[in-house]
């Protein structure tokens, strides 16, 4: 079948493609590559992959190109499903003999409620969907696909789990840069901890950390870090700069590159002649000499989820991480000029208004390059939305609303999810706005003019950000508030 694979049309300023780990309203702009989606479209021929929101598409213009394939495999998220079940609806009123998958961690961990949703959804994909998706494109008998469920009779059939991919397996994929190269416009995409323009790969899947929100392992990849082997993915970044004329730094995606340490040297090294910069996810506990060969082989970046700065809560989400390690990883970072991106979330279990500020200290302490702050979002599937629902902390018919937009789903006995929002704001200012960073930021953008056009306008699009989570805040709010 001619197939497309869809990133569908998205609420403004909306993070929440087929590459976001956390879908939620950006601060600053940003795209994220539709990498689980153009791994299984590189197995089908004449397939295409169409990321619509960054080329603009709204839901007209999307279904005009959609309605004319017979396959269509959209990638869709819990904040985002409303929106893509009224797309999915509009594509089959086009295209009535179109067959349409909803594949990602929200047709996985919500398989009976995703399909019920609409008629129009012919079939949930799995977990790992690549193969499954390949074998309905071959038009092969429902039945016998693994890792699939589907509606049949006015009935929903569940076949069984496809296995994970093996380390095998993923190395026989096809590079996932060529469909980039293939179907998307690399000038499109941003990070902002990344340089401009960027490109990202994933080196294996799967991650075996265990902490409770993470939606990913949970519901996806599993625990199980399944690898591609050193020479193959050397062989694809050797191709980027083909791909990619004027590519300035290479993502691993990886959800914990640095988990094997010793196959993280061996990539880092033989990247070393390459003249390649690149940057990674990170947990922080990577041991200071592989620190110093990842560093002499190019490594400007991590990326690092410290969550909190208070021990209990670390230990509440399973966070395997403890503050002193974190210290130590840090400041090894610093002395040797790794930059790090840190990441806090704030209203996870165990949360007060005192955590809060140690979180904040914490950040000040760690003084990362740049910071994310994200609010503690429960996704179906993880043990941290079981844990919220358990204890009536959410209503799981709250957990979204109809604009997009994050709010905070959270509420705690002795801390609201008003107040957890509002801190979001206080915990940028009080990084952001001190003397010592503003005055690192200065010398920054004088020094390189790159730098000065990036961090002017991400400084409009943040306070123009902050602006609207203002105004929200003083509209009247639900019995329970809602999130993306």
């Amino acid at each position: 079948m001619r197939t497309l694979f869809l990133n569908p049309p998205a609420y403004d300023n909306f993070d929440g493609g087929a590459g976001s780990r956390y879908q939620a309203t950006r601060e600053v702009w940003s795209f994220w590559y539709p990498t689980w989606l153009c791994y299984p479209a590189g197995m089908i021929k004449d397939s295409r992959v169409l990321d619509a929101p960054p080329e603009k598409l709204n839901q007209v213009q999307t279904v005009d190109i959609a309605k004319d394939y017979d396959f269509v495999v959209l990638h869709t998220s819990t904040p985002s499903f409303r929106m893509d079940v009224r797309t999915a609806e509009m594509i089959k009123s086009a295209n009535p003999n179109c067959l349409i998958a909803f594949v990602g961690g929200h047709a996985t961990a919500a398989t009976e409620q995703t399909l019920k949703a609409s008629e129009a959804i012919d079939i949930a994909g799995r977990k790992e969907f690549d193969f499954s998706m390949k074998e309905v494109a071959e038009g092969r008998d429902w039945s016998s696909i693994l890792g699939i469920s589907y509606r049949k009779d006015g009935k929903v059939h569940h076949n069984l789990d496809r296995p994970s991919m093996t380390s095998a397996e993923l190395d026989s994929m096809p590079f996932v840069t060529e469909i980039y190269a293939r179907d998307l416009d690399f000038r499109k995409y941003n990070s902002p901890y990344c340089q401009y323009p960027y490109v990202s790969l994933y080196t294996g899947r799967g991650c075996p950390a265990r902490c409770t929100f993470c939606l990913w392992p949970q519901v996806t990849t599993g625990h199980s870090y399944r690898t591609r082997s050193v020479e193959n993915v050397i062989a694809e970044v050797k191709e980027m700069k083909r791909l990619f004329p004027g590519m300035k730094e290479l993502f691993f995606d990886d959800d914990t590159f640095t988990a094997d340490p010793k196959r993280a040297r061996e990539i880092a090294m033989q990247l070393k002649p390459l003249g390649m910069c690149w940057s990674t996810n990170a947990r922080g506990n990577v041991d200071p000499e592989t620190l110093k060969v990842l560093k002499d082989c190019g490594l400007r970046l991590f990326v690092v989820g410290y969550e909190s700065g208070n021990a209990q809560i670390l230990k509440n989400i399973k966070k395997g991480v403890a503050l002193e390690t974190s210290r130590r990883f840090t400041q090894e970072c610093h002395k040797l000029g790794i930059l790090i991106h840190g990441t806090f979330i704030l209203g996870l279990p165990g949360e007060t208004k005192e955590s809060i500020q140690e979180t904040m200290r914490f950040a000040r302490e760690m003084n990362p390059e740049t910071i994310q702050v994200s609010l503690a979002s429960p996704y179906p599937g993880t043990e941290f939305y079981d844990y919220a629902v358990e204890h009536g902390y959410i209503r799981p018919e709250d957990l979204v609303d109809e604009t997009g937009y994050q709010k905070c789903v959270i509420n705690y006995p002795n801390l609201s999810g008003d107040d957890i929002f509002a801190a979001v704001e206080k915990f940028y200012k009080s990084y952001y706005l001190r003397p010592k960073y503003i005055f690192k930021a200065v010398k920054k953008m004088a020094r390189n003019p790159d730098e000065r056009k990036r961090m002017w306008q991400e400084g409009k699009d943040f306070f123009r950000t902050m602006r609207t989570r203002r105004h929200i805040t003083t509209k009247p709010q639900a019995a329970s508030s809602t999130a993306a």
